[in-house]
């Protein structure tokens, strides 16, 4: 057992559904992408007596976490019994960008930065499908059946093609092109709206089955035009694909006024983004100076922050 550590850093980074919400759960494909405007960062340092928890939603000893962060506490435990380590004597600390209940992974990147801060505090290789198993052991308790897919794209750094009960298949993201998140300020009702969309496909069937088909084929063709770097392509595909979701009835007055602003101000496409009702939409833009004009007109009609991802190469013009 080692007895002198050193600081050690864990790092990890935000995730956003870009399209085919709502239809992965009928089967149908969506695609993720690691959103690095939104970073995550845990320290750890040596201290004295029991282990310190410092973040925005708690201070003091890791022995007494609140419920809201069991998950947390578990990993480490978990962690530190694996490896042999003491679970006293660090001081952890948590520095996070993303907004909790915004469907942007918050609760998968705090764990996979603390579980790569944990073996590197310990001096201990770390392989990817190990973190996995921490990152889902926390996600476990913080979700009870998560699909995996907040882990895997928020510790990557490629988008990631996905079905419901099917593999995550990671492929290269060849866009030029600007991403803005934009929180409406409202927790997403992604359980409600799962539950609503379910309702409406038992009482309208064709119509609404038609609708998860069309979004289904939007994605589809958002990967190839991902593939072939059509950003333009790209965001018509995010536009239609809003507007089945608003016939899904998963959008809100909030999410629509962003989306329109987004698409007022010369936005390629945009909207909603996760399960809806609230939390962010998304908007692509060509180059940096239209996405900062975007994200300012968005904070100017409603949203409480923005934030901006270069997806490929920068361009200003």
């Amino acid at each position: 057992m080692k007895t002198l550590y050193k600081q050690a850093v864990g790092t990890a980074h935000g995730k956003i559904i870009l399209i085919g919400e709502h239809a992965v759960v009928y089967n149908e494909p969506a695609i993720a992408l690691p959103f690095l405007a939104t970073p995550v960062e845990v320290t750890i340092e040596p201290t004295l007596g029991s282990s310190q928890l410092n973040s925005s939603y708690y201070q003091g000893d890791v022995s007494t976490i609140p419920d809201s962060l069991l998950n947390l506490k578990s990993v480490i435990e978990s962690i530190c019994t694996d490896l042999e380590q003491p679970l006293d004597y660090m001081s952890i600390s948590i520095s996070s960008l993303i907004p909790p209940e915004r469907g942007m992974g918050s609760s998968a990147a705090v764990t996979t930065a603390l579980v790569r801060a944990l073996y590197s505090y310990f001096d201990e290789p770390l392989d990817y499908d190990t973190l996995l198993e921490y990152v889902n052991i926390g996600e476990k308790i913080a979700h009870g059946n998560p699909s995996g897919l907040d882990a895997r794209v928020t510790s990557s750094e490629q988008p990631v093609f996905f079905k419901k009960d099917s593999h995550f298949t990671p492929f290269p993201l060849r866009l030029s092109g600007y991403l803005i998140a934009a929180d409406t300020g409202l927790k997403g009702q992604t359980r409600q709206a799962v539950e609503d969309v379910a309702e409406q496909v038992k009482t309208s069937y064709n119509k609404t089955k038609g609708i998860i088909e069309a979004i289904g084929r939007l994605t589809e063709q958002a990967r190839i035009a991902i593939e072939e770097n059509n950003p333009e392509e790209l965001g018509c595909l995010m536009s239609k694909t809003h507007e089945h979701l608003k016939k899904l009835n998963v959008s809100n007055d909030a999410l629509d006024k962003l989306v329109d602003t987004a698409m007022a101000y010369k936005a390629l496409g945009a909207k909603l983004t996760g399960g809806g009702r609230g939390g962010c939409m998304i908007a692509l833009a060509k180059t940096s100076k239209q996405a900062k004009r975007i994200a300012y007109k968005l904070m100017e009609h409603g949203a409480v922050e923005t934030w901006i991802h270069a997806l490929g190469e920068e361009t200003d013009e």
